[in-house]
């Protein structure tokens, strides 16, 4: 066993996980698993810098993780950082601050990279599960950017395309800073026109029809499983290899971009982080079933953070 603690610092969030790793038995077991909203990537899109306040709230978030690591005792630390910090001008303020606070140096990844650790980690249990076909198609559909990725039992093609929760929200959902509550039809054709101009590029490289099993990854998917099955909370362990069916992500989606702040705040195991931006991922998630054929999606909690995990064992 290694004691292993992997952090993964998104456009929106940013994540914890410490593990015991067995490469032996292919078993991570969680000691330690939380997130929190830090909005990194606020602005970045539009100014192309981290702003001071994002900065500040990821580097407290890092604060309390530095503590956890400490008293669990882990013996390797990875700290993975995605789009927003992959984009900005001011990257090296990112980067200087979590050195000063995790002793480790923040490693930006390129998209490939991230689409690698997301495949690994949402894979590597369900290779005993012969009910689900192969190849699968693992979609990870973050803040800033969504990775495709098909393979079977290693990566055979992957592409990162920036369109994401937070980049959707803020580049056609915004009205003078504030969210559209609900936004136009217009509005919502315009975000959809982006959505598919991202997928023709991830078509380029990436053979997504070829896909028999679609595996979704992220707050966006499990939240929209979590909706589906009327949680009174959210619940991981309901949520982890759940099943939602194309139908129920198009209502979902429908209802969510149409519902106004207060209705999508009410929603009980909806996080306060994702209330601006579900409508947008639950979007991108809907016209990736669509433009694939898949009747449904395999909903999984393991994702990008148990890679970087597994990399380390």
């Amino acid at each position: 066993m290694t004691r292993v603690a992997a952090v993964d610092c998104g456009t929106n969030s940013i994540r914890l996980l410490v593990a015991d790793a067995d490469p032996a038995t292919g078993e991570l077991v969680d000691l330690d698993r939380r997130m929190t909203i830090v909005r990194l990537g606020q602005g970045v899109d539009r100014t192309g810098r981290l702003a001071p306040e994002a900065l500040e709230r990821t580097f407290a978030a890092c604060r309390e993780y530095a503590e956890v690591v400490k008293r669990h005792g882990a013996e390797r630390l990875r700290f993975v950082a995605t789009s927003a910090s992959r984009d900005a001008e001011n990257r090296h303020e990112f980067v200087r601050g979590v050195l000063d606070i995790l002793g480790v140096e923040p490693e930006v990844i390129s998209g490939d990279q991230e689409a690698e650790f997301s495949f690994t980690g949402a894979t590597k249990e369900l290779a005993g599960r012969d009910h689900l076909p192969r190849p699968y198609l693992v979609v990870d559909i973050g803040g800033g950017s969504t990775e495709f990725v098909v393979g079977d039992d290693r990566v055979r093609a992957a592409r990162s395309v920036d369109v994401g929760c937070v980049r959707m929200t803020e580049r056609h959902l915004l009205r003078d800073g504030v969210v559209s509550d609900p936004p136009s039809e217009e509005r919502i054709a315009a975000m959809r026109a982006d959505i598919e101009a991202a997928l023709d590029l991830a078509e380029e490289t990436v053979p997504l029809r070829e896909a028999r099993t679609l595996v979704g990854l992220a707050g966006s998917v499990t939240t929209v499983s979590a909706i589906a099955q009327e949680l009174p909370e959210y619940d991981s362990a309901a949520i982890h290899h759940s099943r939602v069916s194309r139908e129920k992500v198009r209502e979902i989606t429908d209802w969510l971009l149409r519902a106004t702040h207060a209705e999508r705040a009410a929603v009980p195991s909806m996080h306060p982080g994702r209330v601006d931006v579900i409508g947008a991922g639950a979007l991108v998630l809907l016209s990736i079933m669509e433009r694939i054929g898949a009747e449904e999606v395999v909903v999984s909690e393991h994702d990008i953070l148990d890679g970087i995990g597994w990399s380390l064992a």
